[in-house]
């Protein structure tokens, strides 16, 4: 059986694999997307929605914000409530005067499938790597293949990128070699709520209660993501919708501040909150991006940020290496990337404090319950009344 060549074979057609593939083929290097799962499921998945300055930057100088900067929503603020009431934080008036812009992930995963094809990029769905060894993938393919590649096939590059998630190949592969992790986990679960209901509030909002936390987060005009804090282990079906409003209601006091606007709930996961870091993310002839190379809690939104930053530095590295003989950005990419990464994973760790407060004292004692929510309202006061401590925020809330 012929074995398939490219330069870089990148695995997994996720924001950090389309974003690499599509910097590559800007730049005239040959590559091919293999992703396991079909076409309809890559981009009808709902994930994450906030873009940086950084990633709307990267998008827009390299053709791929169209659809972004067609339809994306601009946020400059977020709100805070408790029990001593509901602030807002005007946060494009702070630090570096930078914004989000949400943009739903599926639709941006839309956008950036339709201009790799366009752009004449190899991408096959319905293949998943089965292992990665010495530059070379092996296949399965799936009934949503092309036909290109069988299974057993290899399809073999000068170098390859693992982009395929926390739990892929790419992942695997590099920690067999030894390459260790660092690792957290926050002890916190979400109850991931999407819902066909416009937004309650114009951007986004944090609820800190007794019960736990609750988000809200504004992602188009007739969908809104929700967040309810929940004990680990929790059964995503024992959340009927009466109860998932039910309890939102309670935990963002809208007896206070004025009721939600309900919807049919669309989906409805438990999230466990854990975060790590590959010390390394690649060596030799395979390089991570994405979730592969470090998974991030969702506390602070700053996933896909990462992942486009990561695509953006190892398609210079790839273009240098291939093009002209050079493996220093490949050497660096560690150097350049994970100061970054460890800011945004900081910061995640410092909102995750914030927002999560004892919200079950039955396993704990009384009094450090009482002492952990008093830190937990002590940070928030501190946000609302500090211009330091707000800046700080703002500036670490956008930026990557």
């Amino acid at each position: 059986m012929a074995e398939a060549q490219a330069g870089v074979v990148i695995v997994g057609a996720g924001p950090a694999g389309l974003v690499l593939g599509n910097l590559l083929l800007d730049r005239g290097v040959d590559c091919v997307i293999l992703e396991r799962r079909s076409r309809a499921a890559v981009e009808g998945r709902a994930r994450a929605g906030f873009l940086a300055a950084h990633s709307v930057r990267v998008l827009t100088e390299n053709g791929l914000a169209a659809g972004l900067l067609a339809r994306g929503r601009t946020h400059t603020t977020c709100r805070f409530r408790s029990e001593r009431g509901e602030f807002t934080l005007d946060y494009a008036g702070l630090g570096r005067g930078e914004v989000h812009t949400v943009y739903p992930q599926q639709e941006l995963v839309r956008d950036l499938v339709a201009e790799f094809l366009r752009r004449g990029g190899d991408l096959r769905f319905g293949v998943e790597a089965a292992d990665i060894a010495d530059g070379r993938v092996r296949v399965r393919a799936g009934a949503d293949a092309t036909g290109r590649y069988a299974t057993g096939q290899y399809v073999a590059g000068r170098y390859v990128a693992g982009c395929d998630g926390h739990r892929g190949v790419g992942r695997a592969a590099l920690t067999a070699q030894g390459v260790p992790t660092a690792r957290w986990d926050h002890g916190v679960s979400w109850l991931a709520v999407l819902a066909a209901a416009p937004p309650s509030m114009p951007a986004t909002g944090y609820a800190l209660h007794e019960r736990g936390f609750a988000g809200h987060m504004a992602r188009t005009a007739t969908v809104t993501r929700y967040y309810l804090q929940c004990p680990r282990g929790t059964d995503p079906a024992d959340w009927s919708e009466d109860r998932i409003w039910a309890e939102l209601a309670t935990r963002m006091r809208t007896a206070e501040f004025g009721p939600l606007r309900e919807g049919a709930v669309l989906e409805k996961t438990v999230v466990d909150l854990r975060s790590d870091v590959l010390e390394s993310p690649g060596t030799g002839r395979l390089w991570l991006a994405g979730d592969a190379a470090g998974l991030i809690s969702p506390s602070a939104a700053k996933g896909a940020n990462l992942a486009v930053l990561q695509a953006e530095s190892l398609a210079r590295a790839f273009e240098a290496a291939l093009l002209r003989g050079d493996e220093s950005g490949l050497a660096r990419y560690a150097a350049d990337c994970l100061p970054r990464v460890w800011r945004a994973h900081e910061f995640s760790h410092w909102m995750s404090g914030l927002l999560h407060g004892p919200a079950d004292a039955g396993d704990i004692d009384r009094d450090e319950a009482r002492y952990g929510r008093a830190l937990q309202y002590a940070r928030l006061e501190s946000l609302r009344t500090s211009r330091r401590h707000q800046d700080f925020f703002a500036e670490n809330y956008t930026g990557i």
